[in-house]
């Protein structure tokens, strides 16, 4: 998280109006063609226009600051060759200097495109990824909804049924199950472009889908890879849902599109059994060794139930039960009890100006401002802090919505803003009272995770290997979604599999 300090704690406004769109299938203003099958051609793909690119030009400096701003160096360098050979196979333009190609230095598993010819992907989604294939299968999706132009489809869409784009899907969603609330919600520390949850529909992914596969054979990849990289991405949302202890898919930035696992077996079929094509998979490993893994620690850093940001100096605690999604704005809380965003700004005249600046930011234009009932001042471990909570009505019902600030000197704040039903703002209590400042050697102690290619010697195993993942839980499990093995799969030497260390 980096929080941006314009203006007494009020969220800006999202800077770009298009839609993203996340994960095999994030396009932010993708594009179109009819539903395709296998019994129909993929009809002729309109070249990118001026237009296009004028209007990605201006959201790529916006995109790459909600995402956590571009990786440089030869990883990069990497994910750019591969995209931009994949990028011409769609038809939107021969030239490669046509696309440009983002790794993204971000966190949550992530792909996108936008008209003009703009192609991005995080670094996480790429360290999920075994082969060169898989990254080109990404991309290709990504690009298969700019030149399909779903975005377009799915905006107009979205018009018709007046759809709102969500952090009420993060902060009341399943809580709360209240559309007002969620309407109110997406006033309230936007993670921005990240945050527009408008979904493509199944028959858009699969098209989609269908064009990556199309993109993947075009260009001598095996075309199975659009499968194996699905079922990677449905392991791995299974498997944080499974540590963060919930029988439901964990909540991502965006998650816009149908769970990948519903798609493997399309996918499987429309590029058949036999293999054909190439992989890459040992130049793959060996151009992203090295790649940041999980959280930057220049955007905090999460460790079970710790927030740690080190350039901020700050670090708190949330409840057992709860988890936390950081984003490039603001982190995430959830839990059955209630939902929370930490997020910052300049402060203002007072602890109190700035509080009420976040309950403005929660209003909607034309509509009374929602006020605390008052504002309380409290030290929490010699930080200067002040609390107010306000009850909200919404269609269900009554909420408690609840903004707690703190002073950390140079004329910068930081707050939580939490939604609860009536009476349940006190689950927050123990992390309101754990927040304190980072000292110089605290600070300084903290380390990223780094992606390690390693070569299987006689007698490793999943489990010897997976004793070596820097994680306190779920070290055998992250081994074998990371590297798409399953739990039966015998390693032989001379083999290359992934880690995580510090």
């Amino acid at each position: 998280m980096s929080v941006r300090t314009a203006g007494r704690g009020r969220r800006a406004a999202p800077p770009v109006a298009m839609v993203l769109g996340m994960v095999l299938g994030a396009a932010a203003a993708p594009s179109s063609v009819g539903i395709a099958t296998a019994a129909t051609a993929y009809p002729t793909v309109s070249a990118i226009s001026q237009a296009d690119k004028a209007q990605g030009a201006k959201a790529h400096p916006d995109l790459l600051a909600e995402f956590g701003g571009a990786v440089s160096g030869p990883q990069a360098a990497y994910v750019e060759q591969v995209g931009k050979n994949i990028a011409v196979q769609s038809g939107l333009s021969n030239a490669k200097g046509d696309f440009t190609v983002t790794l993204l230095n971000s966190s949550v598993n992530n792909a996108f495109a936008i008209p003009g010819g703009y192609i991005y992907v995080t670094r996480q989604l790429t360290a999920l990824m075994n082969n060169e294939a898989e990254l080109a299968g990404v991309l290709g999706h990504e690009v298969g909804h700019v030149a399909a132009r779903h975005s377009a489809k799915r905006k107009q869409a979205a018009n018709r049924n007046q759809i709102l784009g969500v952090l009420g899907s993060i902060l009341s969603g399943v809580l709360l199950g209240d559309s007002a609330l969620g309407q109110l919600g997406q006033q309230v520390a936007s993670q921005g472009t990240q945050m527009l949850t408008l979904q493509y529909s199944r028959t858009q992914e699969l098209e989609a889908d269908r064009l990556g596969v199309t993109y993947l054979k075009r260009a001598g990849y095996d075309p199975r890879a659009m499968a194996t990289v699905l079922e990677s991405l449905a392991r791995q949302n299974a498997l944080e849902a499974q540590l963060n202890g919930s029988s439901a898919r964990v909540p991502e930035w965006a998650s816009t599109h149908p769970d990948p696992a519903s798609r493997v077996r399309d996918a499987q079929a429309l590029a058949g059994t036999a293999p054909s094509g190439t992989t890459n998979r040992d130049v793959f490993l060996a151009r992203v060794d090295g790649l940041v893994y999980g959280d930057d620690p220049h955007q905090g850093v999460i460790d079970g139930v710790r927030f740690t940001h080190p350039d901020l100096k700050l670090t708190f605690e949330v409840p057992a039960g709860f988890y936390m999604v950081n984003g490039t704005q603001s982190v995430s809380i959830s839990g059955q009890s209630g939902k929370a965003q930490f997020g910052g700004g300049r402060i203002g005249a007072s602890l109190e100006s700035y509080i009420d600046g976040v309950f403005a930011g929660l209003t909607e234009k034309g509509q009374a401002q929602i006020r605390p009932d008052g504002v309380e001042r409290a030290t929490v471990n010699g930080l200067s802090a002040a609390y107010g909570v306000a009850r909200v009505q919404v269609s269900s019902g009554q909420v408690e919505v609840a903004v707690f600030a703190y002073d950390f000197g140079g004329g910068n704040a930081y707050h939580f803003l939490a939604m609860t039903r009536v009476g349940g703002v006190g689950a927050f209590n123990p992390m309101f009272r754990s927040m304190r400042r980072l000292s110089a050697a605290e600070a300084g102690q903290v380390r990223p995770r780094v992606l390690r290619v390693v070569t299987v010697k006689a007698g490793d195993t999943s489990q010897s290997l997976a004793a070596r993942m820097a994680y306190p839980d779920g070290r055998l499990e992250r081994f074998l979604v990371l590297n798409g093995l399953q739990a039966g799969d015998r390693l032989a030497a001379g083999q290359k599999v992934k880690i995580v260390t510090y």
